[in-house]
């Protein structure tokens, strides 16, 4: 008879060892790959969310200025007024016409359109028939209105520096009634024969610092989101070193650097430093001590016609707390997560624009 011999205490006690070890080793091989799991497609939408920001700004900035390009006058807006200004201009919320922000801007642009004349019969009022002059760019239509619709957003603007911003309400046979955006003319005496008119395109980029999104504003009625968890947006601006000479309005005209003798006036800006390099920096303070162009809500200081560059950078969060950590110098919003395999931190991108049409004089 054989007699059957079991496991000792000890030989049990070392199988369970090595069972415990091995089992240890297959959850720390598995876990980072759950927390990369969870990880992976949070960075890919951050990543996707700041293409869609960047890309949003960039296309809007490099094209501010960009203006009539047919007719009787042809040229930058730089060469009647500020097309990038650092606060919230339009109908709805305007920010006061003396202030400026580093995170938002609204910049003005023609796009491509035939619509661009000027008006024949002087524009006192708010609203009113707008008869416009038939030059040779303009599309072939029976309306005599130089191819403008309904809904149509106009720009008027003349060689003061005075611009306003109108929305097309009705076409008739031989004349346009339109809306303006605001209660009032900003140019206290209206438009005369002559000032220009033609479509226009207005970007306010602003970030909604309560919803966390980078918002753009049309002017109008129209505030759409473009990017959600943004927690940082902020502009800043390079120029030319000495006071700005243009643009001269033509002898009679007086704008916020000459009499209308031609005589220069803006005698009191600064010469700044460049550092080294071609541009100074443009601090937000000189925005807002004068000379002021223009009028009313669509006031401007003068130095925003040094502008040639623009540095922006954006910021974007996960939505998710777990996936954010507690230090603040890498989240705007720290969150709960305490293990350094699992959280994500905010996506930082700067990058730096020159509009084209604000460097035509370099």
């Amino acid at each position: 008879m054989t007699r059957e011999r079991g496991y000792s205490l000890v030989e049990v006690l070392v199988s369970m060892a090595i069972m415990l070890i091995v089992t240890g080793s297959v959850f720390q091989l598995v876990n980072p790959g759950q927390s990369s799991a969870q990880v992976q497609p949070e960075v890919q939408d951050m990543q996707q969310r700041m293409r869609v920001g960047t890309d949003s700004l960039f296309k809007d900035i490099v094209m501010a200025g960009a203006g009539p390009y047919q007719g009787a006058v042809t040229g930058s807006l730089m060469s009647f007024f500020a097309p990038i200004i650092p606060r919230r201009t339009g109908r709805l919320n305007p920010d006061p016409a003396t202030s400026v922000f580093d995170d938002r801007l609204t910049v003005t642009y023609v796009p491509n359109t035939y619509s661009q004349t000027s008006i024949t019969v002087a524009m006192p009022d708010t609203s009113v028939e707008l008869k416009v002059a038939a030059q040779a760019n303009c599309p072939a239509d029976t309306n005599q209105l130089c191819g403008f619709h309904i809904g149509d957003e106009v720009l008027i603007f003349d060689a003061s520096g005075n611009f306003d911003t109108f929305t097309v309400t009705n076409v008739q046979a031989a004349a346009g009634h339109l809306q303006h955006r605001g209660q009032m003319f900003n140019s206290p005496s209206g438009y005369g024969p002559g000032s220009i008119i033609t479509q226009v395109k207005s970007h306010t980029y602003y970030l909604d610092a309560t919803n966390r999104q980078l918002r753009d504003y049309d002017g109008d009625n129209g505030d759409f989101p473009v990017v959600d968890n943004v927690v940082g947006l902020k502009f800043e601006y390079f120029g030319d070193a000495n006071p700005p000479t243009q643009p001269k309005p033509p002898s009679g005209v007086a704008n916020c650097l000459y009499d209308s003798l031609g005589n220069y006036t803006a005698t009191g800006m600064t010469t700044l430093t460049t550092g080294g390099g071609s541009l100074a920096p443009l601090p937000l303070a000189m925005f807002r001590d004068g000379p002021w162009c223009g009028s009313g809500t669509n006031q401007f200081d003068a130095d925003l016609y040094r502008v040639r560059k623009l540095k922006v950078t954006l910021r974007v969060q996960t939505p998710l707390a777990a996936l954010r950590g507690r230090d603040a110098t890498l989240f705007a919003n720290p969150g709960t997560s305490v293990s350094g395999q699992k959280f994500i931190p905010d996506l930082v991108t700067s990058f730096e624009v020159s509009p084209r049409n604000m460097n035509l004089s370099r």
